[in-house]
């Protein structure tokens, strides 16, 4: 029945339940009560999208009630023809929770569509509503013009399909904004993860600075947090390009790459932290632009995604390649060795990550281990299960191969080495002057995947 045209008098059959909900809260808990619901115009008062943008509204008001020490005593939802309401039963002072209220409806992107009534019981019992008058604040704008929104509707300024094209337009904006800026923040997040995840061998953590003279853990948060607009242009350029090729997108995001490799230099003072994650986590957080977000948490889906961006890739990338103009270490291996390197990882769909990394990585915290621990073993379950091409360019294939082996017998038949045979593996491969730098980029995408296959359970 959601997305089809609602009658009067279903409209009024919820409004007179609504009223009727709202007394019998107050009568029960003494205590004000929010009740919300969406101003959607036209027949349709709901379907999927202003579904996403009403669970955003309560997200936001249960975090103002978190933010000013309130409970919430009681909360119930009603996802129905004539629209969504929620009522929320709140040990705060009224006024004090209108003014909450009025700053969603004032200043949130998609506040304008909110009713967010806060009702109480007045001095005799009865049910009193709270008017923006009563706290300073003048009434409602139209949502077409600078009029107010009472005058605009009495008079039916506009037209039904002007106000649901304006709907459409609010939501849609307000709810890219909020999901790109979540993409990007947990890709930094990610980020960060990786490189606080400690012990790791031969690579900057919380312990040392690995096999690096001219970085530490300071130099990565810097890095990272430059990375910012970058990853939130990305899950744009995804979002614009929904529906076109999906190598459009890869297209797209080249240029700005480009510019978060400079920002990145400028913020490390020229040192080459986080190059490798700026093609993987920044084609992944586009591959997220490119999904509703609710498929987020479907991470084979967003492989295959990030994976038809990049189709064909190693071939283009490596063709008419000789020995006189291979430049780049990566363009030497392929040569010699058909190494493809996080190209043919990414147009494979990061295979290490799917069938090894995310999975004992999740087990692991499942487990209840660290996040240090976690992260630690699921990098040697990398380092095994790839060529890791950092680690060729400091040494040679047969070292490399080697020191891999030697992070395969610590986890071999699923053993779980201890703390100290992972520092022991640390020592080793910066007395051989070793990174496992790709591999870490891995890391940090298991880090993104499992933030978003588990978005809604940390909410």
């Amino acid at each position: 029945m959601i997305n089809s045209d609602v009658t009067l008098i279903q409209m009024l059959e919820a409004r007179d339940w609504r009223v009727y909900k709202q007394k019998q809260l107050i009568a029960q808990y003494k205590k004000p009560v929010m009740c919300f619901t969406m101003n959607i115009a036209g027949p349709v008062k709901n379907n999927e999208l202003i579904r996403r943008a009403f669970e955003a509204g309560m997200e936001d008001f249960r975090l103002q009630v978190k933010r000013f020490k309130a409970k919430i005593l009681y909360f119930e939802e009603k996802n129905a023809i004539t629209g969504n309401e929620a009522f929320f039963v709140v040990d705060m002072n009224a006024l004090q929770l209108k003014k909450l209220t009025c700053e969603l409806e004032d200043y949130n992107a998609a506040g304008r569509l909110y009713d967010m009534d806060i009702i109480f019981p007045d001095e005799n019992g009865n049910c009193k509503k709270i008017d923006r008058q009563e706290i300073n604040l003048p009434g409602r704008k139209c949502l077409l013009c600078d009029k107010p929104a009472k005058e605009c509707s009495s008079r039916r300024s506009h037209t039904v399909k002007e106000l649901q094209e304006k709907t459409t337009f609010i939501i849609k904006q307000s709810l890219k904004e909020r999901d790109g800026n979540e993409i990007a923040a947990l890709a930094i997040r990610s980020l960060l993860y990786e490189v606080c995840t400690t012990p790791k061998p031969g690579l900057v953590d919380a312990a040392n600075r690995g096999s690096h003279k001219d970085m530490d853990l300071f130099t990565f948060a810097n890095s990272a947090a430059s990375l910012y607009p970058y990853f939130k242009q990305c899950y744009d350029c995804g979002y614009e390009s929904r529906d076109k090729e999906a190598k459009k997108t890869f297209k797209a995001i080249k240029s700005h790459a480009k510019m978060a490799e400079n920002r990145m230099l400028l913020s490390t003072n020229g040192v080459n932290t986080h190059k490798g994650a700026i093609f993987t986590i920044g084609i992944l957080c586009a591959a997220a632009g490119r999904l509703e977000k609710s498929e987020w948490k479907d991470y084979e889906k967003l492989l295959l995604t990030a994976s038809s961006m990049v189709k064909g890739i190693v071939k283009e990338d490596f063709a008419c390649l000789t020995k006189e103009n291979a430049k780049t270490a990566g363009q030497k291996l392929y040569l010699e060795y058909g190494i493809t390197g996080v190209r043919g990882q990414m147009e494979s769909g990061l295979p290490a990550v799917k069938e090894h990394g995310l999975k004992v990585l999740e087990k692991l915290l499942a487990e209840g281990k660290s996040n240090d621990y976690a992260g630690a073993v699921t990098l040697l379950h990398l380092i095994a299960n790839t060529t890791d091409t950092n680690m060729i360019s400091r040494s040679n294939v047969e070292t490399q191969q080697k020191y891999s082996a030697m992070a395969a017998e610590l986890i071999k038949n699923g053993k779980e080495p201890s703390l100290e045979e992972l520092k022991d593996l640390d020592r080793k491969y910066i007395e051989k002057n070793l990174s496992p730098g790709g591999s870490a980029d891995l890391l940090a995408v298991c880090w993104l995947l499992h933030f978003m296959k588990d978005i809604y359970k940390e909410k």
